[in-house]
């Protein structure tokens, strides 16, 4: 199945059985995409970014990611696991790679395939880019799809400072499909399966990016995936690969490239890599301002060690990033002196004719009215509003601080007197009964938080 562009389309989502509005969540989104209503955690669609830092956050399990089921790969003749170099880095030292390729195969797979292959055709057409394409500095990286619409949302004047190269994953996607064809594959018997650490990537083939479709059939969940392998593995390999990659032939560069640095290192002029969401908001700040110095390539990655570090990976970052580096150094010495193995060397021309993106549009989540003078005006009432509230962001409105309120108010999300400071004012002045303003909180987190608890008794000696 090839998937439409929905640029709404959002693989998290909210469990509000499971969820009790303790508004972690709701503080920790980067693009303000959380407010909490009648106890329950609310999504902005046209904020949220599926960077997962919900999902990593939440203490209940609340937030559940949109995966397709893994029995539907048995909907196709040809099926293959695309899979990034982070997942055989979730597996200990033990279990040789030939042996997880082995399990990946005997669990249903006919073809399995590393993205990374592609970094050696990317590479190439990242330093066209830079040197023959664009003059716009800094160049800022597509890789990461989390960063990608962070930017739509969040910083739309940097749109046209991408980088308009498809990611080593679509890459290798539309190889895939070219040489399955050639060996007799009709189109509708592949299926192209990913093995997703994020789900800012499931987001990005779900409803590619200012693209129609994408050449991959669906997205496994890499937790599911990792645990459906263990279940399982065996620490020896029997050796059958049935035409899928030797994992031993994939260079250096292609292992680090899902690491932070890993791409920048091949760029051009001056670059900087910078990881974690948090870390990219407070550098785009400073660029948007104009306050950096002058950079010619950003590699900007939205988790901590990259995607190590993705929220659906099941093992700690640091061990995967130490496993990755660890078979690049073996790698390193395996090759020395070889020349690099290249799937896609045949089908180079055919790739680079389709390996550009189209431009990218803005998504800009302060867009207050179609109207422009409508839009000004909620602008001026804004900042009026602003004077109004306490600005110190308790959040205890159910919104993530004073300018998200005043946001929400001018587009009737939400009402002053969800602020609790501007209630006792309106108390103190009459115009406001207590009751009422109960009521009013009640609406934002719900009844059972204003519900009678049963006294403790506190003895004297344990509180000393």
């Amino acid at each position: 199945m090839i998937h439409q562009k929905n640029n709404l389309y959002h693989s998290l989502k909210i469990d509000e059985e499971r969820c009790y509005g303790c508004s972690l969540c709701m503080n920790i989104c980067p693009t303000k995409a959380i407010r909490v209503r009648n106890g329950k955690a609310k999504v902005m669609d046209d904020r949220c970014i599926d960077c997962g830092e919900c999902y990593r956050i939440c203490p209940v399990n609340a937030i559940l990611t949109r995966q397709d089921d893994f029995t539907q790969i048995f909907n196709y003749k040809y099926r293959v696991a695309l899979v990034p170099a982070v997942f055989f880095g979730q597996f200990p030292s033990k279990y040789p790679m030939r042996s997880i390729l082995d399990t990946l195969l005997s669990i249903g797979f006919t073809h399995v395939f590393e993205i990374e292959y592609a970094v050696q055709i990317l590479k190439e057409a990242l330093r066209y880019h830079l040197t023959e394409v664009s003059d716009i500095k800094p160049l800022i990286s597509t890789f990461c799809p989390a960063i990608v619409r962070l930017i739509q949302v969040r910083f739309p004047s940097l749109v046209n400072n991408f980088v308009l190269i498809k990611p080593p994953l679509d890459i290798s996607a539309i190889y895939l499909r070219k040489h399955l064809a050639r060996q007799g594959a009709e189109n509708g018997e592949i299926g192209i399966f990913y093995i997703s650490q994020c789900p800012a990537k499931m987001t990005a083939i779900k409803s590619p990016a200012e693209n129609e479709v994408s050449p991959i059939s669906g997205v496994i969940n890499m937790d599911q995936a990792f645990n459906k392998v263990m279940q399982n593995l065996k620490p020896e390999s029997t050796g059958g690969f049935h035409e899928s990659i030797d994992p031993d032939l994939l260079a250096p560069e292609g292992i680090l490239w899902g690491l932070t640095a890993g791409e920048s290192d091949h760029a051009l002029g001056r670059r900087m890599a910078i990881d974690g969401i948090h870390n990219v908001i407070a550098f785009l700040e400073k660029l948007e301002k104009q306050e950096t110095s002058a950079f010619d390539f950003l590699e900007l990655r939205a988790c901590d060690e990259s995607c190590a570090g993705g929220v659906l990976t099941p093992e700690h970052r640091f061990l995967t990033v130490e496993r990755l580096k660890n078979r690049a150094r073996r790698a390193t010495e395996k090759l020395k002196g070889r020349p690099r193995f290249n799937p896609m060397k045949d089908y180079r021309d055919e790739i680079m004719e389709m390996i550009t993106l189209p431009k990218i549009k803005p998504r800009s989540m302060m867009k207050l009215d179609e109207n422009i003078d409508e839009a000004m005006r909620k602008v001026k009432l804004i900042r009026q509003i602003m004077q109004m509230l306490p600005n110190v962001d308790c959040g205890a409105c159910g919104s993530p601080g004073c300018q998200a309120l005043a946001e929400d108010i001018v587009q009737g999300r939400g009402l002053m007197e969800n602020c609790i400071f501007v209630q006792r004012r309106y108390e103190q002045k009459g115009m406001l009964k207590s009751e009422d303003a109960a009521t009013i909180m009640k609406k934002v987190w719900g009844d059972d938080k204003f519900e009678t608890k049963p006294s403790i008794n506190i003895d004297e000696n344990d509180s000393k």
